[in-house]
């Protein structure tokens, strides 16, 4: 009888902690109202589906077996990408494993309800696992007492060069770490009746701290890592590239809402490679700083 109330009083305390635990998630205010401002779901290439909002990039990818949800935005976020899935004649329900390009709030902070609402498996590249886990409170920059974001479950933690499978899609994960320690992008191929085509999600190093990198005690490889990131970001070769956020790969220029499909829009090397460039500018004069 004694061991039971013990063990009574410890799933009591353990209850209360993480409840006390969960209501102290903290999304930061004061968020670009692009980042929440809809956008028309669209189809991008095959089985490959835009979803996010006006700047927070989400990606679907449809296979018979189920379906592959890439980033979710802030927390507010779930019912619209609910609601752009929809659009598109899919269900939320038939996703199947969840993706995410960073750890930061505003790819992930929807990422706990859909979850929940869909029983789908979470893969994270491993060095965000844990800031994932905790939800933002051991991030090297932001990290603190409250939680950026819900706290979640990772049901898989994948290291470079993994592949993920769903059906007739395979992805590979490549860690691209700098902006997160656990920063990563992906590789993977779709094709319609035309042609196929070769994917890049990527994950662009932007610097995301005005300190120098030396007084980041919590993340004291970061320097190695956004100069590893960029030189193997140059290397690679794809098709169609997009990426976390749609400014980066000029979404609203690319695809005006309402338009029809064109794959081609995004097969736009000579913008990727801008785009690393200037973050390699900055990366050199970031490394300037004392």
């Amino acid at each position: 009888m004694l061991l039971k109330c013990r063990l009574l009083l410890v799933t009591c305390l353990l209850s209360f902690a993480f409840v006390s635990f969960a209501q102290k998630v903290v999304e930061p205010k004061n968020n670009h109202p692009e980042w929440s401002k809809p956008f028309p779901s669209f189809r991008i290439a095959g089985n490959l589906y835009y979803v996010g909002t006006y700047e927070l990039a989400c990606y679907l990818i449809v296979t018979e077996k189920g379906h592959i949800l890439i980033n979710t935005g802030l927390q507010s976020s779930a019912p619209m990408i609910r609601a752009n899935i929809e659009a598109l004649g899919f269900k939320l329900a038939d996703v199947k494993i969840l993706l995410n390009t960073q750890a930061h709030y505003d790819h992930l902070g929807a990422m706990a309800e859909i979850k929940r609402m869909t029983g789908a498996r979470l893969m994270i590249d491993k060095g965000d696992a844990q800031v994932v886990a905790d939800g933002g409170q051991s991030d090297y920059l932001d990290g603190g007492s409250n939680c950026l974001f819900a706290p979640i479950k990772v049901d898989r933690i994948l290291q470079n060069g993994d592949t993920i499978a769903l059906g007739n899609t395979k992805l590979v994960m490549l860690h691209h770490p700098g902006h997160t320690k656990g920063s990563c992008s992906f590789l993977f191929t779709v094709k319609d009746s035309a042609r196929s085509y070769k994917v890049l999600i990527a994950n662009i190093p932007t610097i995301v701290t005005d300190k120098p990198f030396s007084s980041l005690h919590n993340y004291p490889g970061i320097a190695k890592d956004y100069a590893y990131t960029l030189q193997a970001m140059k290397g690679l070769s794809f098709d169609i590239w997009l990426a976390s956020h749609a400014s980066q790969f000029d979404l609203q220029v690319k695809h005006k809402a309402g338009s029809g499909y064109n794959p081609r829009a995004f097969m736009d090397r000579k913008g990727y490679d801008m785009v690393l460039k200037e973050n390699e500018t900055e990366y050199l004069e970031k490394i300037k700083q004392r």
